[in-house]
């Protein structure tokens, strides 16, 4: 095990990995019970969903953490499940099963763009200071991600009144605010308890600080009745339900009735295109933001992706990884599965190799046969340990020339403006278009890397087509 994940050599141990491992599943275990709820509101049978996300989940992770030797996680993504039920299914009238084709092509591309090393060289052409701020923005993220799953962040209208996210109240504007802590708000207040306990755990330098806190704060939370066992179906139903997705995008429900009506065909283009620009930003802006401060992609890294031949280095199998777990996923029955930013709080903990990855793989295996003791894990109880992260994370805004506005306004938007957006993809999208737009101002165009230009052309185009499509 010590020869296969060199795990001295990446400054780590076996039960220090086990330990992120543990810390990650947990942080990220919420998609085994959210993505079916989701997915099977556009018709797909729950069971079938819950058991895809799983399998899918263990398979991108293994070859992650198998061919790649690093320790992140994949999973179906959040956003990207929502944006095919209500964009794709609801909004623009496909099937479940002609979205599911869209999305294996969408991997499939990522794969070509990826074995080109073209999603290599968009991530050599972005410079250094952007980098930072995807580093920093990454961390704004999940902190932010961290606060909302545990209500201590409320979302009110300009009058004070409690609204839900997402409300719409006319002649009012919906703000957020920190939560008032009123009675009911037991979620909230065990968030708060698990944020408290995990702090003085890391200040007091107790190894696995953050993995104790969220145990720690699981069992506080029985009490309270916050931590329960889920009602979910069971093995048995999940496994008679897969066939109903497992490879329909091969029939004629799907990938050959996504082309059948010329006159959606542009729509079609359009929408694999985004599928496909948000889910390798997405994972670009996840490895960047945790790789580079951690050390998991380092420099001498960086000079292995210039070879020309195979995959020689880490990114470059990350990579690859990422982007056959997106097919593999839309064959078994889910959305586009990709690399999780929760992946950070087990980094946090200390996981630097693929090890973590095969521990996190194994937990989902198991969680098929235990989903109810799996799901009575409360987000209050993991939304901790993803704000602690978030801070950590931060670290790479101090690399930034603040004072600098040439080099502030786009790192704002890479950076901040990334959890206000609350999405990855469009916090890179508006930091690349104002680099590119500080850039012309400063008459240094030519310092622009021609990658850049074109992915920041591909970006705005996207909006376009969005904007014309929503209309249409």
């Amino acid at each position: 095990m010590e020869r296969f994940f060199k795990l001295k050599e990446n400054g780590t141990n076996i039960s220090t990995e086990i330990l992120a491992g543990l810390t990650t599943f947990f942080a990220m275990a919420y998609i085994i019970i959210v993505n079916p709820k989701i997915l099977s509101a556009a018709g797909m049978e729950w069971g079938a969903v819950f058991l895809a996300t799983i399998i899918s989940a263990i398979i991108g992770t293994l070859i992650m953490g198998l061919v790649a030797n690093v320790p992140y996680a994949q999973a179906p993504g959040m956003g990207l499940n929502a944006f095919f039920v209500y964009t794709v299914c609801f909004g623009l009238g496909f099937t479940w099963q002609q979205a599911l084709s869209m999305v294996f092509i969408c991997g499939v591309i990522n794969i070509i763009i990826t074995v080109t090393k073209i999603r290599k060289y968009i991530i050599k052409s972005i410079p250094r200071s952007l980098q930072n701020a995807i580093g920093g923005g990454i961390g704004v993220f999940i902190a932010y991600i961290g606060l909302k799953s545990a209500n201590i962040i409320n979302f009110t209208n300009d009058t004070g009144a409690e609204v839900g996210l997402g409300a719409s109240i006319h002649g009012s504007q919906i703000v957020p605010e920190i939560s008032n802590f009123k009675s009911g708000e037991l979620a909230t207040l065990l968030a708060v308890i698990g944020l408290v306990i995990t702090v003085v755990l890391l200040m007091l330098n107790v190894k696995g600080a953050i993995f104790i806190g969220i145990i720690i704060t699981a069992l506080i939370g029985i009490p309270m009745g916050l931590t329960s066992m889920g009602d979910t179906q069971s093995f048995k139903d999940a496994w008679a339900a897969l066939p109903s997705t497992f490879g329909v995008i091969f029939t004629k429900e799907g990938l050959v009735s996504l082309f059948n009506d010329p006159s959606k065909l542009a729509v079609v283009f359009v929408t694999i295109f985004s599928f496909s620009l948000s889910d390798t930003f997405d994972t670009i802006g996840t490895f960047i933001g945790t790789g580079r401060r951690s050390g998991i992609f380092s420099d001498e890294d960086e000079k292995a992706m210039e070879t020309t031949a195979g995959f020689k280095s880490k990114m470059d199998k990350a990579l690859f990884a990422d982007a056959v777990a997106t097919s593999i996923g839309a064959i078994v029955g889910t959305s586009n599965t990709t690399t999780y930013v929760e992946s950070a709080a087990g980094i946090g903990a200390g996981g630097r190799t693929g090890l973590t990855s095969v521990v996190v793989a194994i937990c989902f295996a198991l969680s098929a046969f235990f989903t109810p003791l799996v799901s009575a894990i409360p987000s209050a109880a993991t939304a901790p340990a993803l704000i602690i992260v978030g801070i950590m994370m931060l670290s790479s805004f101090k690399e930034i020339n603040w004072e600098d506005l040439s080099e502030a306004i786009p790192a704002f938007f890479a950076g901040i403006a990334m959890g206000l957006f609350y999405s990855i993809s469009n916090g890179i999208a508006t930091g690349f278009i104002f680099y590119c737009l500080v850039k012309i101002c400063k008459k240094k165009a030519k310092e622009v890397h021609p990658i850049l230009w074109v992915v920041t052309g591909l970006f705005i185009l996207n909006y376009v087509l969005l904007a014309i499509t929503k209309v249409g």
